[in-house]
């Protein structure tokens, strides 16, 4: 099944200014079969809008509410279908969403602050407009996990276009690598892991875990929460993690370990299930000099050996070589993260690196360019780049476009699908809509004969 995230107006619970406002019984802005929708809800989620510097605006309460009407008419199909969300999941979700609001706030503490009231006590209070947007979401895939495009809707969907209408995609490229990261010897990491080792020491003598934490830790997404990760399961982590975390008992702290992102030492909170919920400090070690000459040296030498031996081709000693493993198994190659639902080579040429992009201008496609040292992210490496396609800038045409026209097709019947499942379910179920919203124009055609009749009566 093709999974298609919500596209309702994002549901936001835990900004500021929305978690001043209070829920109070004033008005009814909606009704859907037996559900309300509260004034105060569309009030909520408005605040939110506005807490994120955006303008006042009329035509957004109207959006709120439609989106909120069409998330009522989704759960009470999804009742009707059996379509059910796990309760681990809601948590799951509900811890995601407040560790991203910790880290907004700037720490556990000053949430609490803002909320006025204890973190749990706030999880309980929005845990059930959570499920039911989830809910809704599930809903929304089901009426579309059925649908697929031939290549013939495809050219339909493309001759149907006004051909001054065609869009213009950008010029792209087709871009390989082989990356060389400098890698410390064992003497080198030494200082590293006893750092991990003396941290984890200070905690076995009675230290506070979090506090170190947020002092020492070196992961930026969960050092401000004191190395909480919250729930998850065995595939989120690294293999070594997952096999301290999953091995562990509540309340242990493993041995200090190495991954790819560095030294670790975890603790378990709790175990629910497959699922873990931990804390961890990470010391990253630091590149080096000498580790960065000896990624250079080596990379100056696979150069070399491309250029002298024929036989070896790019996607063989990208294969062999190349430190990422993204591209490694992909032949080298570069994909398009943005078109998530193709991944395709073809890479806009805004979208590239800006580093990556100025070496690619300067060559010819089927070239390779010489090791160069790159920075990404803080973390330096040598690449050996390889130009292997350039598409100039041109009019949609089904021959260079087909994938991307595809997605288009498949959005067009998808949009269609949706907009019919819903004008069908309106005109099934008793929908009122309060008369302060009768001039939002979205909501054109909503109430329902039966919610006609009944307010005139």
């Amino acid at each position: 099944m093709r999974k298609i995230g919500i596209t309702f107006f994002s549901l936001i619970l835990f900004t500021v200014a929305a978690i001043a406002q209070p829920r109070t019984l004033d008005k009814i802005a909606g009704v859907v079969g037996n559900s309300p929708i509260l004034q105060s809800d569309v009030e909520l989620k408005y605040a939110g809008y506005l807490a994120q510097g955006n303008p006042p605006s009329n035509e957004i309460k109207c959006q709120i509410l439609q989106n909120l009407l069409s998330q009522k008419l989704l759960g009470q199909q999804a009742i009707i279908d059996s379509i059910v969300v796990k309760e681990e999941e809601v948590d799951n979700e509900v811890d995601r969403r407040m560790r991203q609001s910790i880290q907004r706030a700037g720490g556990q503490e000053r949430l609490e602050g803002f909320l006025g009231r204890s973190i749990l006590q706030y999880k309980d209070e929005v845990r059930p407009d959570i499920r039911e947007e989830m809910v809704a979401s599930r809903m929304r895939e089901k009426i579309i996990e059925k649908l697929n495009v031939t290549p013939q809707d495809v050219k339909k969907f493309y001759d149907a276009i006004p051909k001054d209408s065609l869009p213009t995609f950008n010029k792209e490229v087709e871009v390989g690598e082989i990356v060389f990261q400098p890698k410390l010897t064992k003497e080198e990491k030494a200082f590293y892991k006893q750092k991990a080792e003396d941290l984890r020491s200070r905690i076995k003598k009675g230290e506070d875990f979090a506090s170190l934490a947020r002092l020492y830790s070196q992961d930026p997404g969960s050092a401000p929460e004191g190395g909480d990760l919250g729930f998850a399961d065995r595939n989120t982590f690294v293999k070594e993690f997952s096999a301290y975390a999953f091995r562990l008992k509540a309340g242990e702290i493993s041995p200090v370990f190495e991954s790819d992102f560095g030294f670790h030492f975890l603790q378990v909170i709790e175990r629910r299930g497959e699922q873990v919920h931990t804390r961890h400090i990470l010391i990253v070690p630091a590149t080096t000099d000498a580790s960065l000459t000896r990624a250079k040296n080596l990379a100056d030498s696979i150069y070399n050996l491309m250029q002298t031996n024929k036989k070896i081709d790019f996607s063989s000693a990208a294969s062999y070589y190349s430190d990422n493993k993204d591209t490694k198994f992909n032949g080298g190659m570069m994909l398009n993260m943005e078109d998530v639902q193709n991944r395709t080579t073809f890479i806009p040429t805004d979208k590239l690196d800006p580093q990556i992009a100025l070496v690619v201008d300067t060559m010819k496609v089927g070239s390779i360019s010489k090791p160069q040292l790159f920075t990404e992210k803080d973390k330096k490496s040598y690449k050996i780049l390889y130009l292997k396609s350039v598409t100039d800038a041109h009019k949609a045409s089904l021959e260079k476009d087909f994938p991307k026209l595809k997605e288009y097709a498949y959005q067009s019947k998808m949009n269609r699908a949706v907009s019919e499942w819903f004008e069908r379910k309106r005109k099934e179920t008793f929908i009122r809509i309060d008369e302060g919203y009768t001039s939002c124009p979205q909501l054109k055609g909503w109430s329902t004969g039966a919610a006609t009749q009944a307010q005139t009566n």
